[in-house]
């Protein structure tokens, strides 16, 4: 099943051209059926996601002013875009003006990997790479049990999971910590944004983690307190997005993330929406949501220093929790991730159902 959906993920999706969006329904020996919904982030985000799958399964719609598919001519279709561009040139102006600014007030690490011409590209690492990505799943008592147990949340307990795991594939900083880089949501009810987000980082030490998580829930909730009442920078950049050369772009969330090491990015989002896990009007047995980057090349993994992405949710009896993971100078093989995710689950006490 797993594979199947890393295949659907790979499909081509084009934000800009089409399809933004595709949608795959695979039936399953013995009865049942598996559903695929693979999105650029580009368009939207994750709770936007889960949004819009609830949206359709209790029939909702929205009106977002576009006008109606064929009813202008590719002339006033042409004329209004021109139009919209030029009302949008003083917004751009402003994220021009906030790159630049990044890039001065201190952001070396911005500069310099920018400026650093990158390595030769070896034979082969110019091709496509299979990361390896796996789904856990948890039983929704047992791991709330785990948070309370370890004097921390259910947010906090992905953290520090998040945290061992990558020990465990090699994200420690020279000082023996790691940064934990979170998108945050800011999507309020009725909000119809693609991408309603900011982003919030924390660096701890991960040696007691599967221990006591009173380090990481204190850390956690200040840094989402700062990011309440003081606004990301990062965010001002977003309307350059679509015209920013992508390795300009990838440096950027990096700066954006809070590290120029190797953060370990972690998107928890939170319980989900029970419309959100029937979208045929019965409960899925199973459900994960997970960010995958279809044609990354390994040279450019083994640029970024690997990468390390844990994704979570709760459904009504169980959490999720998915991986992707490249480590260079490793196998990177799907056995060599389950084995690291089995003994990482093992230090917390959990014992989950995993699906490679």
């Amino acid at each position: 099943m797993n594979a199947w959906a890393y295949e659907r993920a790979c499909l081509p999706i084009d934000p800009e051209l089409g399809p933004g969006w595709h949608v795959g329904v695979l039936p399953i020996v013995g009865g049942g059926t598996a559903v695929s919904l693979v999105a650029s982030h580009t368009l939207v985000d994750g709770l936007a996601v889960c949004q819009v799958i609830a949206d359709a399964t209790q029939g909702r719609t929205h009106d977002l002013g576009y006008p109606p598919p064929g009813s202008r001519t590719r002339a006033r279709a042409l004329l209004d875009d021109a139009r919209q561009t030029l009302r949008s040139t003083p917004e751009l102006a402003r994220a021009a003006a906030t790159m630049v600014r990044m890039a001065r007030q201190g952001r070396k690490e911005l500069a310099s990997s920018i400026a650093a011409a990158p390595p030769p590209v070896r034979a082969g690492h110019d091709a496509p790479a299979v990361v390896p990505t796996l789904a856990a799943y948890v039983d929704l008592a047992e791991w709330d049990a785990c948070a309370n147990r370890l004097g921390g949340t259910s947010n906090s307990l992905f953290a520090g999971f998040a945290a061992r795991l990558g020990v465990r594939m090699g994200r420690r900083l020279d000082d023996g910590s790691v940064t934990l880089a979170f998108p945050v949501g800011e999507r309020t009810h009725g909000d119809t944004r693609g991408n309603a987000l900011t982003f919030a980082s924390i660096t701890i030490d991960p040696t007691d983690a599967a221990a006591d998580l009173s380090e990481i829930r204190h850390k956690l909730k200040r840094a989402l307190t700062e990011l309440a009442t003081e606004a990301n920078e990062m965010l001002g950049s977003l309307p350059l997005a679509a015209m920013t050369p992508k390795w300009v772009a990838r440096r950027l969330v990096g700066v954006g993330l809070g590290s120029a090491g190797v953060p370990i990015g972690c998107s928890n989002l939170g319980q989900l929406d029970p419309a959100t896990v029937r979208p045929d009007g019965t409960e899925a047995d199973y459900v994960y949501g997970r960010l995958i980057e279809p044609g990354i090349t390994r040279a450019a993994l083994e640029r970024m220093g690997g990468q390390l992405f844990v994704a979570s949710g709760r459904a009504p009896d169980k959490v999720f929790i998915t991986v992707i993971a490249y480590r260079p100078g490793r196998p990177n093989s799907p056995e060599e991730l389950r084995e690291a995710v089995s003994q990482t689950f093992a230090e917390f006490g959990l014992d989950p159902e995993i699906e490679c």
